[in-house]
């Protein structure tokens, strides 16, 4: 999750489905986590971050995916749209909820409010499940 000096998280909207996300991806099997965060990111955006540190873990029981979120700075680079991001949209916290599905949104929020332990949470694909 990119969080700018204004405290402001960065959006995505998804050319596939429209839904608007934090920027990520899969990594690459022979990548290490930092390298393909950074990889990730420059190719969905056109940012370069460096990491700062990992604000939650999420898992979507329907499907058993994993997706680990990490609080990041930007340190070069201009947004660009591209294959997998028609549009960005740098967010507080009030727009983010109206923007993103729950699921997604709990994410960005817990990287914005991260206080030195990652959150560990689970979904259904859109809304979280449980306490």
């Amino acid at each position: 999750m990119i969080i700018d000096d204004a405290g402001r998280a960065l959006l995505t909207q998804r050319r596939d489905n429209g839904h608007w996300e934090a920027p990520g991806g899969v990594l690459e099997l022979h990548e290490d986590i930092n390298a393909g965060l950074r990889r990730e990111i420059e190719e969905e955006t056109g940012l370069q971050i460096e990491p700062l540190a990992l604000t939650g873990v999420y898992k979507n029981m329907a499907r058993g995916i994993v997706a680990l979120v990490f609080r990041c700075k930007v340190t070069g680079g201009h947004l660009v749209e591209t294959d997998e991001a028609k549009a960005f949209c740098w967010a507080h916290e009030d727009k983010v909820v109206a923007l993103a599905p729950e699921a997604f949104a709990v994410r960005v929020l817990d990287a914005m409010w991260f206080k030195g332990s990652p959150a560990v949470r689970h979904h259904d694909g859109t809304y979280l499940l449980g306490t």
